[in-house]
């Protein structure tokens, strides 16, 4: 038994819980609450995984995308799983969440090695997984839908602290210091979210160095960690010689979500906390969803907000009487630091979504774990088996919440303007193919679903604002290839959502320049057709010239 390790009976619970039966039961949980919710049809497909889809589609026709189009933070491994899964069932959208859910269901399985190699404790280490099976909107949403590496994120995280905990008992094993550098070098490529465990994980990888008296064993320790490192981080590596490091490194920093910080480094540092205070502790506990400000499930809230800050207590008090000497419990932590000061001193503090705080989603599965073990051991099984059941219940009541108030179901888009009702999307394709009406302009939360659908028959490029102020960007427009096919062709239409100032400002433009056109409302979608000729109008020609409604 490991330093620190709880001392638990051996009796039937606890070698159930230790055992591959114990696991399967948060595993079969998970699966089946993601299956129903799959069912009920309350994930909406947003923009950003039908262009994990597309990526996949055309990974099989032949292409080598390195990135996610238009962002080179998130690379491509998750396109290429769901490749593999096209391959094999087809390019549907229920094949892009199941690649989401086995993911998380290792996900579950490596936080309940981490938190029972954490802990030593079977109980906490259930608990954990538990929490996991049943976890919070945040959770469900995020691990259900792609948005190109969150999935992969969690798992190479909980990857890592495994690997450096084995290396601290094992420092003699050189090819554990080859995979966690292989890990902390493929986590770069995949999401530079994981960051936060790398960095976690590197001074303790550096003390079990240095504590090594045998300069040899040290010098090897440190080549198989570069080289792993090096391979893991080859795609990052190649295309950064190929097409300049500048520009990787400051997608690495937030420069995509820049713009939405305060001007000013302390003004933006203040903001950040503020969000962070804010909008952090409520989609942690699932107070609310990432999308919206509105309390879920509110009468169990006094009972989930007692036991975290219960958990949390714990946590800090008693440092949970972890095993390996209180490595695991700093490591964990220390994921928990990173990310912290990285949202705070970083763009993306300006993201109250809370999307970034996943990585602390799992930790605080740990803590919440171990304190459920303490509370078996110090009040016994009842009280413990309450807490826990009562925090499950309020997962679950609150995701059920959420998910029932369709639109906007769980969905990744938390800007309410870009909250489309997509249950119309098909009868819109039906609409524009049986009009020939196969190429024109539109938003980004329209083109890229549309393409995926009609198995990119309709092409239809992000030219158009969806915010209410009219501000764009030209990362909407992900890929160039399909700007050639609508530029070549001989007729366009036009597609807003939800903008009743644009609508008047394209109809205007189109008058203006004595083009004559039909209109037609599908459901949130309102399509500009039948066009006497093609025109090209951007963002810049839409928007008012004078100061925005």
């Amino acid at each position: 038994m490991s330093a620190g390790e709880t001392q638990e009976p051996a009796g039937g619970w606890t070698r159930f819980l230790g055992g591959p039966l114990g696991l399967a039961l948060p595993l079969l949980v998970a699966l089946g609450l993601k299956l129903l919710l799959l069912a009920r049809g309350v994930f909406p497909f947003n923009a950003d995984e039908a262009v994990v889809g597309l990526m996949a589609r055309h990974i099989l026709q032949g292409e080598r995308p390195v990135f996610f189009y238009g962002q080179a933070y998130l690379g491509s491994l998750d396109a290429w799983l769901i490749a593999g899964g096209f391959a094999l069932a087809g390019a549907q959208v229920w094949v892009i969440r199941a690649v989401q859910t086995g993911l998380y269901l290792l996900t579950v399985t490596t936080t309940y090695l981490v938190a029972q190699r954490a802990t030593g404790s079977r109980w906490a280490a259930w608990t954990a997984a538990m929490l996991l099976a049943v976890p919070t909107v945040l959770m469900t949403l995020y691990t259900t839908v792609s948005l190109g590496g969150y999935g992969e994120a969690l798992l190479l995280g909980n990857l890592l602290l495994l690997t450096a905990l084995a290396i601290r008992s094992r420092p003699d094993v050189r090819w554990l210091w080859f995979a966690w550098g292989l890990l902390s070098g493929l986590g770069l490529w995949v999401f530079g979210l994981t960051l936060v465990y790398s960095l976690a994980t590197l001074p303790l990888m550096v003390a079990v160095l240095f504590q090594d008296a045998n300069r040899v064993r040290r010098w090897a320790g440190i080549l198989s960690t570069t080289v792993g490192a090096l391979i893991g981080a080859a795609p990052w590596l190649v295309w950064a010689l190929t097409h300049g490091v500048t520009a990787l490194l400051s997608e690495l920093g937030g420069s995509a979500i820049a713009g939405a910080s305060p001007a000013g480094w302390l003004t933006a540092i203040g903001g950040h906390s503020l969000n962070l205070l804010l909008f952090g502790p409520s989609v942690l506990m699932g107070l609310r969803p990432p999308w919206s400000t509105q309390t879920l499930a509110w009468p169990f809230v006094p009972l989930t907000i007692a036991f975290w800050l219960g958990a949390l207590a714990s946590a800090g008090l008693r440092r949970f009487r972890l095993a390996e000497e209180g490595a695991g419990g700093w490591l964990i932590s220390g994921v928990a630091a990173v990310l912290l000061a990285g949202f705070v001193l970083t763009p993306f503090g300006a993201d109250p979504s809370g999307r970034y705080f996943l990585p602390i989603a799992v930790v605080m599965s740990v803590f919440g774990g171990a304190w459920v073990a303490r509370l078996r051991e110090g009040k016994g099984p009842v009280l413990a088996v309450a807490a826990l059941t009562a925090v499950l219940l309020f997962n679950l009541a609150s995701t059920i919440q959420a998910a029932e108030t369709l639109p906007p179901g769980l969905t990744t888009a938390f800007d309410p303007v870009a909250q489309i009702d997509t249950s119309s999307l098909p009868a819109l394709a039906e609409f524009l193919e049986s009009h020939g009406e196969t190429r024109g302009y539109t938003n980004y939360w329209v083109a890229y679903p549309l393409a995926f659908v009609s198995d990119e028959q309709l092409v239809f490029v992000p030219t158009l604002p969806y915010h209410p102020d009219f501000r764009y960007t030209p990362r909407d427009d992900r890929y160039p290839p399909y700007d050639q096919l609508v530029a070549k062709s001989p007729s366009v239409a036009y597609i807003t959502t939800h903008h009743p100032s644009l609508d008047e400002s394209l109809s205007s433009a189109l008058q203006t320049r004595g083009v004559t056109f039909s209109e037609r409302w599908i459901g949130p979608y309102h399509v500009f057709y039948d066009l006497s000729q093609p025109v090209k109008l951007t963002a810049d020609d839409l928007a008012p010239k004078g100061p925005t409604p």
